[in-house]
């Protein structure tokens, strides 16, 4: 796989892979930035939301119907030296649907530990909680 990012001016850059679809990245004011595009760090936590996302509907993919929602809070704490990179980074499903708590996990599990290729090439301590049809299970042992 290759992606191609090509400076725009000041902090702004925009990158595009295979996919044909582009993205623009800028840094904040804070960083010389204009904030007119999305940070990288951002981008990261959406990538591996994204990522365990689409592996975990392909895994449930016969139970999707009964699911009307799926919501992934992902929040990542970072190093306070640099370079301030995630050192934990939690995810939190949020669904409402007709699914069992197990069925859900099963599949959490299977993305993280099999198919997620963006959790795997990440060094931060990566965790998940469910919440289903507003209560929270803990994974079953």
């Amino acid at each position: 796989m290759q992606v191609t990012t090509v400076w725009k001016g000041k902090r702004t850059f925009e990158s595009a892979g295979p996919s044909g679809y582009g993205v623009t990245m800028d840094a904040t004011a804070a960083y010389g930035g204009d904030g007119k595009g999305t940070t990288p760090m951002e981008l990261l936590l959406a990538g591996l939301a994204g990522c365990i996302g689409i592996d975990v509907t392909m895994i449930l993919d016969a139970y999707l119907d009964k699911v009307a929602k799926i919501e992934i809070e992902t929040v990542g704490t970072r190093k306070e030296t640099k370079p301030t990179g995630f050192t934990a980074i939690e995810l939190v499903f949020r669904v409402e649907g007709d699914i069992p708590d197990y069925r859900f996990w099963k599949a959490i599990e299977l993305g993280k530990e099999k198919y997620c290729a963006v959790s795997d090439s990440l060094k931060a301590d990566i965790t998940y909680r469910l919440i289903l049809n507003g209560t929270e299970y803990v994974k079953p042992e």
